[in-house]
């Protein structure tokens, strides 16, 4: 199979069961972004775990083309980055998610902005 059908299935699956899980429990996910900014263990990580999987990505399906697949090279390069964030910068995170706590309806975007990235994902991985 070829990687890029493979990540988009991936990462096309895991955000629809995200958005769904977020949408499903809009109050416990508020909650645990709140305390995801005060375990500082969690952070690192989160960090580390953003970071492997994103240069995972980027060392497999490292393509700067003009089509669907760059998106997956796209997600690979902003693991990275937000790896080297939560690694090197772990006290703006407790900030960070406050907007969580803040904003309500932060939560619905972020669900459906992941479920229509999910679905977007899944079909072309399916198709």
């Amino acid at each position: 199979m070829d990687t890029s059908l493979f990540f988009a299935r991936l990462f096309g699956l895991a955000y629809i069961i995200l958005a769904i899980g977020m949408l499903l429990n809009r109050k416990s996910f508020r909650k645990i972004m709140q305390d995801f900014g005060k375990n500082t263990g969690l952070v690192f990580y989160s960090g580390f775990l953003a970071l492997f999987i994103g240069l995972t990505i980027v060392l497999l399906h490292n393509r700067w083309v003009a089509n669907w697949t760059v998106i997956i090279t796209i997600f690979g390069w902003a693991g990275v980055i937000k790896g080297i964030w939560l690694l090197y910068f772990p006290e703006s995170v407790p900030k960070f998610m406050q907007g969580y706590v803040k904003h309500k309806s932060l939560i619905n975007v972020h669900a459906a902005t992941a479920l229509v990235i999910g679905v977007l994902l899944t079909w072309l991985g399916f198709k």
